[in-house]
């Protein structure tokens, strides 16, 4: 039988693929970062990865900066030149894979900085505290009740999915809501 294959197996082409996503974040990316987002795609394997990292950190085409206190790997225009003289030579689908995972990485980053929640449990139940924050101020502050804590972990790990989507229908519900409308009859 004929399987596709969905891992990178060359030391070579694993280092190809590291320098060709360096190139393409607009950001910088700790080791660990660089190591959770390659784990995820599932395209490189752990022992293909190390050797890849060691390697092209010993031959310049990656280095090792410090700022603020992180250490972050930076692409020199050696694996620069590399991903861009190799990178036609990696399928398209090694590529595609490892950006996908890239992006879902700090996607999640971005949604975990800017919300926070919280669970403190009681004899009557939980309470699930959600912080939604922008740059200097928070944006809102709120409390719900769930039973019990298998709600709560829910309730919080729904909002954390989509912390900006939570806050915008929690602001729609508040600015459309109206006072309640009676209709007297005329006698």
């Amino acid at each position: 039988m004929n399987e596709l294959n969905t891992e990178l197996n060359s030391v070579h082409d694993v280092k190809v693929l590291l320098c060709y996503l360096l190139g393409k974040l607009k950001e910088p990316v700790t080791e660990e970062q660089l190591y959770e987002i390659v784990v995820d795609s599932e395209v490189i394997n752990y022992f293909n990865y190390t050797e890849a990292i060691d390697s092209l950190i010993k031959n310049n085409s990656v280095s090792k900066v410090t700022d603020g206190g992180k250490t972050y790997i930076k692409l020199e225009e050696k694996g620069r030149f590399g991903a861009d003289y190799f990178n036609d030579t990696i399928p398209y689908y090694f590529r595609k894979e490892l950006l996908k995972s890239a992006l879902y990485y700090f996607a999640k980053l971005k949604r975990e900085s800017a919300a926070e929640t919280d669970i403190k449990t009681f004899e009557s139940g939980c309470e699930v505290n959600c912080r939604i924050k922008d740059k200097d101020f928070d944006l809102m502050k709120l409390s719900l009740y769930a039973p019990d804590e298998e709600q709560a972990k829910l309730i919080s790990d729904k909002i954390m999915l989509d912390p900006a989507g939570f806050y915008s229908k929690v602001m729609e519900y508040v600015l459309e809501n109206e006072e309640e409308k009676i209709d007297i009859p005329n006698e």
